[in-house]
């Protein structure tokens, strides 16, 4: 009999060598509103190289803090993959503390400082913009002072900030890049005036209709974050990726575990996985969101980061507890323009 055992255990580890799982690892339920393209590279691959079998719940941001909270005295969730600090700071009761080993590989600034927030990847703040309406134009786009250029009047197409994360995302780039650093300044608000009224009323509901009325042509420019926009071009769209001169902000989205949640082991797991050099390097490779780790590299339809301006003073943790008050100011703005 011990001699079956010894072949047994020789064969285990062959399998183990081979990424090959025997055993079942237990469960894991993750919440996500990441785009089906991140879901599909990350969670099935974590499925198979760990035996853990993961549980999916998708929807939206809100939704989706909304049910967390809903669940605090029993949670149903392990893992909360869904926006960045600055949506999620003012929650921070609903998470467990948690630094990944693999966190020592991100990129400095985007390492979990505060104990909760894991940005694994970023979706910064672009313009997408139409080529062919931009050449018949005569314009060049390529900053937000480009955008106050009158024959754009009415085609520039923007979400609402008070109801878009994107958007919200979008009007702090500028606010920063024209404020000089200093978002509630007069200066910064002067040109968001002059930017509303460029706009001409086109400020949507949709921020999907916002890049795809770029790339068909309903607008010249549409100001938006870079995961749609570069899909457009990896798919040979007649667009062209756009970061302002000025400077733009790389919200990390990032993944936290779930306060009290039933399979805490599992969840660290899920989040050393997606902050691993092979998740990082695949996405880096095969989607069009930004990964974070040190040195992986890009594929040759995304903008390099050595020609990326990044938002000068941009604070992650000010944004948080001041959103209320810059969403409030721009809605004045707003009114006032109308």
């Amino acid at each position: 009999m011990r001699k079956y055992w010894k072949v047994f255990a020789a064969l285990v580890l062959v399998a183990a060598a081979a990424g090959i799982c025997w055993a079942d690892d237990g469960e894991l339920t993750v919440y996500t509103a990441r785009s089906e393209s991140l879901n599909n590279l990350v969670i099935p691959n974590f499925e198979k190289d760990t035996g853990i079998k993961v549980n999916v719940i998708v929807a939206g941001t809100g939704p989706l803090l909304k049910r967390v909270a809903s669940e605090k005295n029993n949670p149903q969730g392990d893992i909360f993959w869904a926006s960045d600090r600055m949506t999620l700071e003012s929650h921070k009761d609903l998470f467990e503390p948690y630094v990944s080993p693999e966190d020592a590989h991100m990129l400095p600034s985007f390492r979990n400082k505060d104990g909760y927030f894991s940005a694994a990847f970023a979706d910064p703040t672009v313009f997408v913009v139409n080529k062919k309406l931009e050449a018949e134009l005569g314009v060049k786009i390529d900053s937000f002072e480009s955008l106050l250029d009158p024959k754009l009047k009415g085609r520039i197409a923007c979400g609402d900030p008070a109801n878009s994360n994107s958007a919200f995302q979008i009007l702090l780039a500028m606010l920063y890049g024209k404020g000089d650093g200093d978002p509630m300044s007069d200066k910064a608000w002067s040109f968001v005036d002059r930017f509303i009224a460029n706009v001409d009323g086109k400020i949507l509901t949709s921020s999907g209709g916002v890049h795809k009325g770029a790339a068909d042509g309903e607008y010249v420019v549409g100001l938006t974050w870079e995961e749609p926009a570069a899909t457009y071009v990896r798919n040979g769209a007649p667009v062209s990726v756009v970061f302002p001169k000025e400077g733009a902000i790389f919200p990390g989205e990032s993944v936290q575990i779930i306060k009290g949640c039933k399979n805490l082991d599992n969840a660290k797991k899920f989040v050393d996985y997606m902050l691993s050099q092979k998740v990082q390097a695949k996405a880096g490779a095969e989607l069009t969101i930004r990964p974070l780790r040190e040195g992986v590299e890009l594929a040759p339809y995304m903008t390099p980061m050595s020609e990326i301006q990044l938002c000068k003073g941009h604070d992650e943790a000010w944004v948080a507890a001041h959103k209320p008050e810059v969403v409030a100011r721009w809605n004045e703005h707003l009114e006032e323009s109308l």
